[in-house]
């Protein structure tokens, strides 16, 4: 059983990696980062509520005195984390860089847990953050003196990171009181609420409907959103948290081999040493440890 689960942890990861092939489309079809983000989080909540009123409908009740959090998980993690991640895949045209980037949230985790929740910062972490630091300047060119990666990049880039490091933080808050379903339907119906309105995407409707690009979005909602975060869960419920996390780094892999394949994405020696690093540093950030 345990083969099983983490078969769909990977598969999990695999589908996360794949989110540029969608991505790129739309943003061909002309639609912004932003409104990109928003077709991504209707979609997802439309999927994720109607999945909920089928199986379980009283998981969708939530107390109101929790809505800010949701705002937190919904739209300071979800909508900014999408945005920046989307940004960086639009300025590089690819997803390798932008997905390595978005991978270094666990330290931003590490540095937030240990403000907010007192947590110890122990040798490994600290290691951790060292090879991580190690591996980005790799990435963009800084130990050999000729920039790779521009700055623009690198801020969005690290901005995903940090807003997906939101969600773990806002979720601490929201784990106790609610199951994992609950808070991921209400956090995108949170960011649908705040993205929908302000990102000029209805106005872009008939634009998609005509160049055929509606079901891409549909598309990254249930196969790159829905589906990954499901087969995820069911992989946790017989795989311990450490291990899925580092099982769940397969992404950025993909992703690295969506764009070299499919977007035509070149990587250098530099840059897939980089790669290794961080991928490294993750793996370390989620060993256990008798520390």
């Amino acid at each position: 059983m345990e083969q099983i689960s983490s078969l769909y942890i990977i598969l999990a990861g695999i589908l996360w990696g794949i989110i540029s092939l969608f991505v790129t489309q739309l943003q061909s079809a002309g639609l912004s980062s932003m409104q990109i983000v928003s077709v991504r989080v209707f979609f997802s909540a439309v999927i994720m509520v109607l999945f909920l009123l089928i199986r379980d409908l009283k998981r969708l009740k939530i107390k109101l005195r929790d809505l800010p959090l949701f705002f937190g998980t919904g739209v300071l993690s979800i909508v900014f984390f999408n945005f920046c991640y989307f940004k960086a895949i639009e300025l590089t045209g690819g997803a390798a860089v932008p997905a390595l980037l978005l991978y270094t949230s666990p330290v931003f985790v590490m540095i937030l847990s240990m403000i907010l929740f007192g947590e110890k910062l122990s040798v490994r972490k600290i290691v951790s953050l060292a090879v991580t630091l190690t591996g980005l300047a790799f990435v963009t060119g800084v130990f050999y003196g000729k920039e790779t990666v521009s700055l623009d990049v690198i801020i969005f880039g690290l901005g995903s990171g940090f807003g997906y490091a939101l969600y773990s933080i806002f979720g601490k808050y929201l784990l106790p009181k609610y199951k994992p379903v609950t808070i991921t339907a209400w956090t995108f119906i949170m960011a649908s609420v705040f993205s929908v309105p302000f990102s000029g995407v209805v106005c872009k409707i008939p634009q998609l409907i005509s160049s055929g690009s509606l079901p891409c979005g549909a598309a990254l909602a249930a196969v790159s959103t829905v589906l990954p975060f499901l087969f995820y869960t069911k992989g946790l419920e017989k795989t311990d948290a450490g291990k899925a996390a580092v099982l769940a780094t397969i992404e950025p892999l993909v992703a690295a081999a969506a764009g070299v394949f499919f977007l035509g994405e070149k990587l250098t020696v530099m840059k897939i040493a980089g790669m290794l690093l961080i991928f490294s540093a993750i793996i370390i950030l989620n060993t256990k440890s008798t520390e």
